[in-house]
């Protein structure tokens, strides 16, 4: 994309690792990878298995160089000279502004057609997900939802009694403004107005 994301936020580990791994194939053409490089360090990763995947790439390495790591070399090396963890800050202290988040449901690709809509109000860094929950508390019969855990975080199954299908190539994508959301639903937050769309999709 012209801003320098390669897929979405979950794919930019392993395709940075591969084109660093794969660079010399490139000559005579060089590579520029600054602008891929500043979606990473700008963004807040979250999930453990994505920030697993970008940092090789980020000091230089990838999944491949591991096989040729010297252990003995770093054998001596002391926890008590690696740098502190920064201290987790509490994310109570503060009272977070409300926020109004349009969320929309629709299908139109399979059994009975349908098209819903909702505002719900949640405190300022809210996921997706905390505003899908909210919907589905205060209209349960129309905005319920599963999700299934994995490794990259909480994956929506079924919005509306509606599950997804690996059989029928059937999944649940979100947009905001037309667009597919870079995150997932457990790590991405809405701001204040935006209105995210859940379609019911092929692939």
């Amino acid at each position: 994309k012209g801003n320098g994301m390669i897929g979405n936020i979950y794919s930019m580990g392993l395709a940075l690792q591969a084109l660093e791994a794969t660079r010399k194939f490139y000559a005579p053409r060089k590579w520029d990878c600054a602008q891929a490089f500043s979606v990473v360090y700008a963004h807040d990763y979250q999930q453990p298995m994505a920030i697993a995947q970008v940092l090789p790439a980020l000091v230089g390495r990838s999944y491949l160089d591991a096989a040729g790591l010297d252990c003995a070399a770093t054998k001596n090396t002391s926890p008590s000279r690696q740098l502190p963890l920064s201290p987790l800050l509490g994310t109570h202290s503060v009272p977070r502004a409300p926020i109004q988040v349009h969320y929309s449901i629709t299908n139109t690709l399979q059994g009975k057609h349908f098209h819903y809509s909702t505002s719900v109000t949640v405190p300022s860094g809210s996921t997706l997900l905390q505003v899908m929950e909210v919907a589905a508390e205060e209209k349960p019969q129309t905005f319920s939802f599963q999700t299934e855990q994995t490794s990259w975080g909480p994956y929506v199954i079924s919005i509306h009694g509606l599950a997804a299908s690996t059989d029928d190539r059937t999944y649940w994508q979100f947009l905001s403004a037309g667009d597919a959301l870079d995150e997932g639903v457990g790590t991405y937050k809405p701001h204040d107005g935006e209105h995210i769309q859940a379609v019911f999709s092929t692939y």
